[in-house]
């Protein structure tokens, strides 16, 4: 037991993230996350037009799908200080969160071009911001104001265009009213229904975006 957790702590956080968000929807992409992340000289080739904190970077070729995953040096390194896995406060948890869409969107890409399906901004966006309710519920205790830290002391880039503000708001409020759900049907005094919630999030990850979108309706 001894050397698994230290092999475990080896193990950069992006990596585990990975691997705890795979296990957790069930699924395996068989890359290593660490292998697509790139700095900010690398980023700077390929010069994309905005450059946020977390970029998944995708260029589509002669049928094949190549990634590059960026994310900020500074979150990261401040991750590798204070471990996640060691619990969340004020040090760590935007950092965190950064992290966790980078790591999702990798994922969720990976997965639609493994099985040859198209992927919208908005279903990405969407299953992200559930992705970080979801490992924060998972990995702490829950506090009474998460949502409230996830989906409503949120601020937009000011150079976001107005179908990319659109479509982060969108994601935002979607993602906040089944989180809502999430909360009331599984998240009770502090302790996690977790066998049921865990099943009800495969389930909503596998759906498309309409799919996605109307079961929020329904359930909200």
């Amino acid at each position: 037991m001894r050397r698994a957790r230290a092999r475990a702590a080896r193990l950069s956080v992006l990596t585990r993230l990975q691997l705890g968000l795979e296990a957790l929807y069930r699924v395996q992409t068989h890359l290593a996350i660490d292998a697509f992340v790139i700095d900010d000289a690398q980023r700077e080739v390929v010069d994309p037009r905005r450059a946020p904190r977390e970029q998944l970077l995708v260029r589509e070729a002669d049928d094949e799908l190549a990634m590059a995953l960026f994310l900020d040096a500074g979150a990261l390194a401040n991750l590798e200080r204070h471990d996640p896995a060691a619990g969340l406060d004020d040090r760590n948890f935007t950092d965190f969160c950064l992290a966790v869409e980078g790591v999702s969107h990798f994922i969720y890409v990976a997965l639609c071009a493994a099985g040859q399906r198209s992927v919208s901004p908005l279903e990405l966006e969407l299953q992200a911001e559930v992705d970080k309710f979801a490992c924060c519920v998972l990995l702490a205790s829950p506090t009474s104001d998460l949502r409230q830290r996830l989906y409503g002391d949120v601020g937009y880039a000011d150079d976001l265009d107005g179908a990319e503000s659109a479509r982060y708001r969108a994601a935002n409020a979607g993602a906040n009213r089944y989180a809502a759900v999430l909360e009331r049907r599984f998240v009770h005094a502090d302790q996690t229904d977790a066998l049921p919630m865990l099943a009800e999030l495969r389930r909503f990850y596998r759906m498309d975006l309409p799919d996605k979108l109307g079961h929020i309706a329904r359930l909200g």
